[in-house]
């Protein structure tokens, strides 16, 4: 499309957090200069938060790419070509592959990412290059954050991709755990949400966290726990439930298996010890308790304050266990199943990494592993490193651990819009059109009894010099010499969406790795709009149809069947531009979507590990008294597809949240620069009081620790780089996530040359922000 030089309004998406809500956008020239909701977002139906506001400042900033950068033997880069870049990339894995081959070893390759909050249509194409180096080791955010919660939905609902929805907009009764959704969002029309609960006298709220937070201060009851102890609050709060006769019997008895193992744990459990090691008040969990048996319809709400805290694929069963006991599932108000257009990650069973031993999960191996994944003394080590939407060197654990690896890799690539922290030590950089530059779409389809998918058309032409990543894949993968000749592939361009898959079966039996890349160079063209890349959805429509038609028929008021009715919700996709319903089930039709006959509540590892639980052994660290949330939400900080500091009105440090008292026991005060230590790491940031945070825990906030252009050629540190504090080995024992919100941390007063430091380059950045830069 061309670049609008009036003032125009556009349907899009806000991608800066997964719920991704319909909006509306004034363009001028190549800005976004307004942000409203799309009142015709049959979802967020003209929700928006605070976050939205700022999305001028994605895609339209001096840290763009627009030339693919091949690495200098200095370390620095310098610009070729897209020809000789593919070129130079081709030879080098074709090589790879070679010997991998020639060694009867596994694919040398690692790919990281797949698409951020809100830009997956490049992932299938990616995932083609990786079929094709025979590698499955698979990276992303979700494997950093999600993937004991994947494990225990596939032990107990029978798949991994058995992924969980809530029914807050229904509920009487709503248990939020380690979140913060007046900030964080996480789930539809989240303010909207908490504040009818607030306002409505038969509805209730529940928080379990250690802070304050906006969401808790409104709660009817806050349980302040201490940080790292949610299995033992959760625990003896389904001890109580238990000893209180609030298992539905009717329920478990219907519809579930291995209740009396469970009940049996949890009989075990002493109640008042393990409330008195969380440092919550007896009364108080009284309180709670009293509320979800009284709820006629509870459901409950968790993120990463216990997926990325201590214990935490065990905090994940516990917290399904809240709701599956009390019979809250598959009722309106309840947490469900959802079902999906295409799934976001895939199906594991029980591969482990040769490296390491951790499990593949959903596909994927802990990010947290990645660099001992290249580094290891192993013959099947990682040799090839490609990242495509993702910053390891910042996002990972151990920051340092993740730049020796990407410098130990024998090619490193890096697909992205911004030349980020990562690309600056890859041996390619290869510049990608941005989310607000091509035809995208997410993959976060978490709705049920109706789910919903939202195509999102370009606003804006393409940088020159920028390629959406299907086009990068496809000419990577015609310099490979993998795709059929011109002729064949004009004749399968030819045929019906129906007959093209038949058409191309003999062509996929001899290398069905180019499949997507096969559909782009063929359904592609065929599409409106320039919309090539969303050829990949169409495989996607007709297993849906076929697997469940019914669900398909509801949503789209249908009665087509057959190939018929996935043609007509592809083209639904395709015309909806602000989104469109996929699947619509009845309430009861929740088992359905489930990979098990009943819900398998006994998972004896889990119960094992609940019953080993001692708080005697859980002690604090002595040398790191301190508990550090690192990667805090707050007002204005999202993702870091976000990078120019001048989008934030607040915040500009990217400042220590800490306790008065805490802060004194240094001897320090409010603006101070102090050092926050860890086994792995020291950073200098600024305080901030907050006395919402509970004594002895601080919080770093994510979305900063980019060098951005600082004006004069440079370049200048925006806000904390955390990862430099994590140890990438203090991690989940079944899914290796990080414990990054219990981080154990000391504080100290900085240096005076660290604070100068400091200082200096904070100088640089407010300077930025002044400028708009």
């Amino acid at each position: 499309m061309a670049d609008m030089t009036d003032a125009t309004w556009h349907k899009t998406a806000c991608s800066l957090c997964y719920v991704n809500c319909g909006i509306e956008v004034l363009t001028e020239g190549r800005a976004i200069t307004r942000v409203r909701g799309d009142r015709d977002n049959p979802r967020s139906q003209g929700y928006l938060c605070q976050k939205a506001q700022r999305l001028t400042w994605y895609g339209n900033h001096n840290d763009r790419l627009t030339t693919p950068l091949r690495r200098r033997e200095d370390g620095t880069h310098e610009p070729v070509s897209w020809e000789t870049a593919i070129k130079e990339i081709a030879a080098r894995l074709k090589a790879v592959r070679d010997e991998d081959a020639a060694a009867s070893r596994p694919g040398s390759m690692a790919y990281v990412g797949g698409g951020g909050q809100g830009n997956h249509s490049g992932g299938g194409y990616g995932f083609a290059l990786r079929r094709w180096m025979n590698s499955t080791r698979f990276f992303g955010a979700l494997s950093q954050e999600k993937t004991g919660d994947f494990w225990v939905n596939g032990k107990m609902f029978g798949g991994q991709t058995n992924h969980t929805a809530e029914g807050v907009e229904e509920c009487d009764l709503l248990l939020v755990i380690g979140c913060n959704p007046w900030l964080a969002n996480g789930f539809n029309r989240a303010r909207s949400a908490v504040n009818d609960i607030k306002n409505d006298p038969g509805r209730k709220m529940i928080v379990v966290d250690p802070r304050r937070t906006e969401t808790a201060d409104v709660a009817d009851v806050h349980l302040p726990l201490r940080p790292g102890t949610d299995a033992y609050l959760l625990g003896a709060i389904l001890a109580l439930i238990i000893e209180r006769g609030g298992a539905d019997t009717d329920f478990l008895a219907k519809h579930t298996d291995g209740f009396e193992a469970v009940a049996a744990t949890l009989g075990k459990i002493p109640v008042n010890e393990w409330i008195a090691h969380a440092e919550v008040e007896r009364v108080e969990v009284d309180k709670a308790v009293d509320l979800i048996l009284a709820a006629e319809a509870m459901t409950v709400r968790v993120e990463l304050g216990i997926q990325q805290g201590r214990n935490s694929t065990l905090n994940s069963y516990l917290e399904k266990l809240l709701y599956l006991i009390t019979g809250n599932f598959g009722r309106p108000g309840t947490n469900a199943l959802h079902t999906w257009l295409m799934p976001l990650w895939s199906e594991s069973r029980g591969e482990r990494s040769e490296i390491t031993g951790f499990e593949y999960i959903g596909g994927m191996l802990p990010l947290n592993t990645l660099a001992e994944e290249i580094l290891a003394d192993h013959p099947n080590r990682v040799r090839v490193l490609w990242v495509e939407s993702s910053n390891p060197a910042n996002t990972a654990a151990d920051t340092a651990g993740i730049e020796r690896a990407i410098g130990a890799a024998e090619l490193s690539v890096v697909i992205d819009v911004a030349f980020t922290e990562t690309a600056a030590l890859a041996d390619y950089v290869l510049p990608a059109a941005s989310q607000h530059e091509k035809w995208e779409y997410t993959f976060f389809d978490f709705e049920f009894p109706t789910n919903y998918f939202h195509l999102r058309p370009p606003l804006f032409d393409p940088l020159p010099g920028t390629l959406v990543e299907a086009e990068i894949y496809a000419r990577l993968f015609e310099e490979l010499g993998l795709l059929p000749d011109r002729s064949t592939l004009d004749e399968l361009a030819g045929k019906s969406r129906t007959e093209l898959l038949k058409a191309a079966g003999q062509i996929l039996q001899g290398n069905p790795a180019i499949a997507p890349i096969l559909l782009y160079r063929t359904l592609g063209p065929s599409l409106p709009g320039s919309a090539a890349s969303v050829a990949v959805l169409w495989p996607g429509c007709l297993a849906l149809a076929k697997r469940m038609p019914v669900a398909v028929q509801r949503a789209l008021n249908s009665d087509q069947e057959g190939p018929a009715l996935a043609s007509e919700l592809f083209d639904r996709i395709l015309n909806s531009p602000s989104g469109t319903a996929f699947s619509t089930h009845e309430y009861d039709e929740v088992w359905q979507l489930m990979r098990h006959d009943r819900v398998h509540l006994e998972v004896p590892e889990l119960l094992s590990w609940l019953e080993s639980l001692d708080p005697a052994q859980d002690r604090t660290d002595p040398e790191y008294p301190l508990s550090l949330i690192n990667g805090q939400r707050r007002r204005h900080n999202a993702n870091q597809i976000l990078r120019p500091p001048s989008w934030r009105r607040t915040d500009p440090d990217g400042a220590l949240h800490i306790r008065t008292d805490d802060l004194k026991a240094i001897q320090a005060s409010e603006g101070d620069w102090v050092a926050v230590v860890s086994r792995t790491g020291r950073i200098v940031v600024k305080a901030e009081i907050d006395d919402s945070l509970r004594k002895g825990q601080l919080a770093l906030p994510h979305g900063f620790g980019m060098a951005v252009p600082d004006g004069h050629g440079g370049r200048v540190m925006n806000g904390p780089r955390i990862n430099i504090l994590t140890d990438a080995h203090d991690r989940d024992p079944i899914a290796g996530t990080p414990h990054h919100k219990d981080m154990p941390v000391r504080l100290e007063p900085a240096t005076v040359q660290e604070a100068e430091a400091a200082e200096r380059d904070a100088e640089v950045v407010r300077a930025l922000i002044a400028s708009g830069s």
